[in-house]
């Protein structure tokens, strides 16, 4: 079951880094697992054996918005790296670009990929650096990206059936129950004989 979104309003990890790909997300090794939690443990592993990576650092710990480089996702189309970054505790990640089925499988899982411009988000990562406590505001309603304390406040794109979807909570199960009455009714119009859904 997904939570509907509204309004995120979080501190941001500046990651920069261009073609982030999804085995660096989330390395091939914990793929083994068979359930869909506790992959957070393995978000960015290699990376994050370095001490100086930017989740070992101190002052973004609880931080739940990831700001990153272009063209972030990219590689293979495993579920597990959305499901990492949920697990994590990312709520959002900011970028220019994003590979298309990797932001795909965020938006399934509630988590917000929302592409901004290359100097609105080297504008972000740096003011992050400088103030770890900066606030980012994700006004998916409005489908708007806001930084108060860098006056910045802008539209982004996000297609309305995913808008609908974000904000009333739905999953592909969920979208699917919208329509239960349909299916059930069906259901009962077809054949005694042929099989059922219940």
């Amino acid at each position: 079951m997904m939570e509907p979104v509204g309004e995120i309003i979080e501190r941001g990890v500046p990651l920069d880094r261009a073609d982030v790909d999804t085995d660096q997300i989330i390395p091939a090794e914990w793929l083994k697992r068979v359930e869909r939690t506790g992959f957070g443990e393995g978000l960015f592993s290699a990376w994050r054996q370095s001490s100086d990576f930017v989740l070992n650092q101190p002052q973004y710990a609880g931080a739940r918005i990831l700001v990153a480089g272009a063209n972030f996702g990219c590689g293979s189309s495993r579920e597990h790296a959305p499901w990492a970054l949920e697990d994590y505790g990312f709520r959002a990640i900011i970028a220019p670009s994003f590979a298309d089925i990797f932001r795909n499988n965020c938006h399934k899982v509630g988590l917000i990929a929302v592409e901004a411009a290359p100097e609105v988000v080297e504008r972000i990562m740096r003011a992050i650096e400088n103030d770890p406590t900066l606030e980012i505001i994700i006004d998916l309603p409005d489908r708007r990206l806001a930084v108060p304390a860098l006056d910045l406040d802008e539209p982004f794109d996000l297609d309305d059936h995913t808008h609908h979807r974000l904000i009333n909570g739905l999953d592909d199960i969920g979208i699917t129950l919208t329509q239960a009455d349909e299916i059930a009714a069906f259901e009962n119009s077809r054949a005694a004989f042929y099989p059922r859904t219940k």
